[in-house]
């Protein structure tokens, strides 16, 4: 059982220092640090272990400046480090060396070394952290995870460095005051870095060599001495709508041999704050993309109510943040969705529209959609699903997670009791919670067993604002799909088709099995097979019109 070791100077019985805790903790344990400055540098290996400040972040200083050491050097663990101010000398003050790493609410500092350096596959996560000097803010080499809400200040090189094939995001945070580069990825690293403000470098705001492909989106990069995005020889990636001002000329240099895709801000009066400044509250509405989705919306056959429940949630929205503007109170939103209703009926298509209404709406950072399904959350052994489902909901942060066929989560795969559906439940629960403002999780699925699905746990179903029903097509909206699928792939319905199809449709019996868009795919398919053999046997060669039309006898051979 997991337990709560106290460090206290002046507390009867707890530990002196933090490294007499440590030396006794066992997997699962909390060091919990009264408020004070301790001069130690610790070491922690094969060891899941909270470093926690008792009192208010900051409240806690470890110094290791006099030893020589890192504040902490971590080996294969998993270390959560919590509301602590740390600083160290010539050594990184955070080394983490395998394992999980996680930052809460720190501040770091360090002489000429990293403040945080983590390698060997290392999972980094920090958040609200702040690195206010050092030779490098954060290393991250042959590593991934997380950078959120991070400030890194006054440090003598690089903000920070992503290399040897890394593959961090770097999001909403701030960077400023580098005497080198802001961001300098190399060594074939893969970040990628959304909505940052990178401002005051001696050199490049963002600088890329050796086969390296970054993902840079949204980012404001200014008032640089160098340029604002540098692409070296043979490296990749993209910029989208990233503003570049005040820097050295061009502000995106991309060198021959390079080969970037870069795309310009769609509007230079659509200026969403970035950084860490993202996170006063205010956001950044574009009501000429909000018009266009909805438009988009609006142009999918049938979907009546599920399109006036998605109008009304985009409405609440949008008064909120008038509230918001005007300084009345506006109180917590969930953007949770529930999709029910028989496959084929445009859930997934309307789950990407939702997300991207709600970047232009300014709610989340980004549009980007992740579909999954039980087999990407659920693991084999203990504490592998609630380890896949975290890292699900972590790559999807900023946008749309939705997981189809959400109710097979609740079942017992084969039956059997060796399940581990429930646990990814229940971490998905309790991550929708702590991140109600960062991600729109949608599950989907039939009507009825989404209701047992509900079931599964008891905070499932408060967690969703609303339940929006995709209904089965009428025939005349099925006859629609398959005239618009056949237009698209340049083909005409002949003579008496219309009327056919709407008889063929209206006797087909609509279970809840029934597939919809996707029966009306399939029975196109079937249309043209059955007219490639009709063609083939008309003795000549055929003409364009022969290849575009699709008769009567095409949709009998296809329904045989």
């Amino acid at each position: 059982m997991a337990r709560n070791l106290v460090v206290s100077s002046q507390q009867p019985g707890a530990y002196p220092t933090i490294r007499d805790a440590l030396e006794i903790a066992e997997p699962g344990d909390t060091v919990s640090i009264a408020p004070g400055e301790y001069q130690e540098s610790l070491v922690v290996s094969g060891l899941r272990v909270s470093l926690v400040a008792s009192g208010d972040p900051g409240s806690v200083t470890v110094d290791s400046t006099a030893v020589g050491l890192s504040v902490l050097a971590a080996r294969n663990s998993e270390v959560t480090i919590r509301g602590l101010s740390m600083r160290s000398g010539d050594r990184p003050t955070v080394d983490a060396y395998g394992g999980r790493l996680k930052l809460e609410k720190c501040t770091l500092q360090a002489g000429y070394a990293p403040a945080v350096s983590v390698t060997n596959r290392t999972h980094l996560e920090a958040a609200d952290t702040k690195v206010t000097g050092g030779q490098y803010g954060f290393v991250v080499e042959d590593a991934g995870g997380l950078l959120d809400k991070c400030e890194i200040t006054n440090v003598a090189d690089d903000g920070i460095i992503v290399r040897l094939g890394a593959d961090p995001t770097i999001r909403n945070s701030t960077i400023t005051g580098c005497g080198f580069r802001g961001v300098y990825v190399y060594q074939s690293g893969r970040p990628t870095i959304e909505r940052c403000d990178i401002s005051q470098t001696a050199d490049a705001g963002i600088s890329v060599a050796h086969g390296s492909s970054p993902t840079i989106d949204g980012c404001w990069i200014h008032d640089t001495q160098g340029v604002g995005i540098m692409f070296g020889r043979g490296c990749g990636g993209k910029v989208e709508e990233c503003r570049v001002e005040n820097t050295a000329s061009p502000g995106i240099h991309v060198d021959e041999g390079a080969n970037p895709s870069i795309r310009e801000p769609l509007s230079t009066a659509h200026r969403p704050k970035v950084g860490v400044a993202a996170l006063e509250g205010a956001t950044q509405q574009d009501p000429a993309q909000i018009e266009r989705l909805l438009s988009e919306l609006d142009a999918m056959v049938g979907l009546a109510s599920v399109k006036a429940e998605v109008r009304a949630l985009i409405d609440e929205i949008q008064v909120n943040e008038w509230r918001r503007n005007a300084g009345l109170a506006v109180g917590a939103v969930s953007h949770h969705l529930i999709f029910t209703g028989a496959p084929g009926t445009g859930k997934t298509t309307v789950a990407r529209i939702y997300g991207q209404l709600l970047k232009a709406l300014g709610v989340l950072p980004a549009g980007k959609f992740k579909e999954v399904a039980r087999r990407d959350m659920v693991g084999q052994y203990i504490g592998h699903t609630a380890e896949k489902t975290s890292s699900v909901i972590e790559e999807a942060m900023g946008g749309v997670l939705f997981i189809d066929e959400a109710y097979t989560l609740s079942r017992a795969a084969g039956g059997g009791s060796g399940d581990f559906g429930q646990e990814a439940i229940d971490t998905l629960v309790k991550m929708m919670e702590d991140h109600r403002d960062e991600i729109a999780v949608i599950v989907a699925g039939y009507t009825q067993e989404m209701t047992d699905f509900l079931d599964a746990n008891s905070g499932l179903a408060s967690r969703f604002a609303k339940t929006l029903e995709f209904e089965n097509y009428t025939p005349k909206e099925l006859l629609l799909i398959v005239s618009r699928i056949a237009k698209n792939d340049d083909y005409l319905l002949g003579d008496g088709m219309d009327d056919a199809l709407y008889e063929w449709f209206s006797q087909i019996q609509m279970g809840q099995n029934f597939g919809n868009a996707r029966e009306a795919r399939k029975l196109l398919e079937g249309m043209r097979k059955a007219q490639s053999g009709r063609l083939r046997k008309l003795g000549r060669m055929p003409s364009r019109d022969d290849l575009r039309t699709l008769e009567l006898e095409d949709l009998l051979g296809a329904t045989q």
